[in-house]
């Protein structure tokens, strides 16, 4: 679909149909009052009005905030695109909404048809937002920094919705590859034999049973005079049977989504790339298949990490932490960084704190963490804080290893899965580090906000505005 930024005003833009987006105040006093009353049209959020007639859609907002304009936006986008509408136009002549509105047409029009043997192809081709009276450079700027973003988060979502047989671990370096050639990024990858001669054991160890050999990606953007150096760490389960500890049957489905951490990794250098930010930035990934078979690790299996910590493995579906300990621990003796960032489908116990949308953060740094929740609410994710506390570590004890892989009791899983990466985390990184559980806010079942269903690419957003701000 081509989206562009006219500098006509709306009435020179020839199209089929013209959005409007009103409040309630504002339908008071629109031209189109008395028809928008007899229609029964309220302009309650996320409410619509065709009138075919006049080639107009009135879209319902609460109020001028972000998160409403892009919710309704995605409501247009999604009625427009049953239509056999071609073109459409939309106004905006405020820089602060026009992210937004933008976000809400790209996000909320996503589909994923990759395997669909007879997708259905809409009939909308094209849509132009005008700038009105605005400063066209001004503008153009915005719109053009709020499309990278928002198709690397589209990126971020095909990599998700990709089915396990076709992105297995090699198949993922494959693909980092490409991304690294297209983006002029430098890219290594270490094979099993590389991992081993790196003492990586217990990443191996969760890829052992499985026909797809692990891989650790490490990619790079590096642009000159950068202000600031970020490592961002990604879990890439490529599918997660849970192993010898077997998910129940309805559990397995949509695991394809347990390497969302890693593919919103790559969508966040994609985006930062494309946006030629000074900062410089490292993607690590460890790629993973976690597969039941004779060579599968087993609980009570002592596994001994990268770092030398050994690990007692009382549960082989809290995979994605031994994964992440080894690529952690990997990454922080590979780059100085100023902050790292760990993004990980970890646990559904987040799920049950903070529900299906939000992403769980945990961390040392309050200030780190308020800088985070700032680019959450400018970019409308939404995010939570769980807090770190000495009991609940005492929960990760072992009586045979320095740690064990899960806690002794079922309660605060998510933050005591923190708490297991914590220990991987080097002392002089402890305020520098921060884990992003995005167990609940990477896949849905159900369409909410501007995400449809199947993967949200949880993050993308956020970590773009924080790069873009950072100080």
């Amino acid at each position: 679909m081509n989206i562009k930024l006219s500098k006509k005003s709306i009435d020179e833009i020839e199209s089929d149909i013209l959005v409007a987006f009103l409040n309630a105040d504002e339908l008071k006093s629109h031209a189109q009052h008395k028809l928008l009353t007899q229609a029964g049209f309220k302009a309650e959020q996320d409410s619509l009005c065709f009138f075919h007639e006049l080639g107009m859609l009135f879209c319902g907002v609460e109020s001028a905030a972000g998160d409403d304009l892009r919710s309704s936006a995605s409501c247009a986008i999604k009625t427009l695109k049953t239509s056999n509408y071609k073109s459409v136009k939309i106004l905006c002549e405020t820089e602060t909404l026009l992210p937004a509105l933008l976000e809400g047409i790209v996000l909320g029009g996503y589909e994923y048809t990759k395997y669909k043997s007879e997708p259905k192809k809409a009939a909308l081709k094209k849509i132009t937002f005008s700038a009105g009276s605005a400063d066209y450079a001004s503008m153009d700027k915005i719109f053009n920094e709020a499309l990278i973003v928002a198709n690397a988060t589209n990126f971020t979502r095909d990599i998700v919705n990709e089915i396990p047989e076709d992105l297995n671990p090699p198949a993922f370096a494959k693909l980092a590859k490409e991304l690294a050639k297209e983006n002029n990024l430098s890219c290594e990858i270490l094979g099993e034999k590389e991992m081993d001669a790196q003492k990586m054991h217990s990443m191996l160890a969760v890829g052992r049973a499985s026909r797809h050999e692990s891989q650790l990606i490490h990619l790079t953007y590096k642009p000159k005079n950068a202000k600031k150096i970020i490592s961002l760490v990604g879990k890439g389960l490529t599918y997660d049977s849970g192993g010898l500890s077997l998910k129940a049957a309805a559990s397995m489905v949509t695991m394809k989504m347990d390497k969302a951490g890693a593919c919103g990794v790559l969508g966040m250098i994609k985006a930062a790339s494309e946006l030629k930010l000074d900062v410089e930035i490292h993607a690590f990934i460890g790629a993973v298949e976690n597969m039941i078979g004779g060579d599968a690790y087993k609980p009570d299996d002592v596994l001994v990490a990268r770092s030398g910590t050994t690990i007692e493995v009382r549960n082989t579906d809290a995979e994605g932490r031994l994964v992440l300990a080894d690529v952690l621990d990997y990454a922080q003796e590979k780059v100085k960084a100023d902050y790292i960032f760990d993004f990980a489908t970890l646990t559904g116990a987040c799920m049950v704190a903070l529900g299906q949308y939000t992403t769980g953060i945990m961390g040392h740094s309050n200030a780190l963490k308020h800088n985070i929740f700032e680019a959450a609410n400018n970019s409308g994710e939404l995010v939570g804080s769980l807090p770190f506390n000495k009991h609940l570590k005492k929960l990760l004890k072992s009586e045979i290893a320095d740690i064990s892989n899960t806690s002794s009791k079922p309660y605060g899983g998510a933050i005591t899965a923190g708490l297991f990466l914590d220990k991987f985390i080097k002392e002089e990184n402890k305020n520098k580090w921060l884990h992003f559980d995005i167990a609940g806010s990477a896949y849905t079942e159900s369409p909410w906000d501007c995400n449809v269903y199947g993967a949200t690419g949880a993050g993308v957003r956020m970590i773009s505005d924080f790069l873009k701000n950072i100080k």
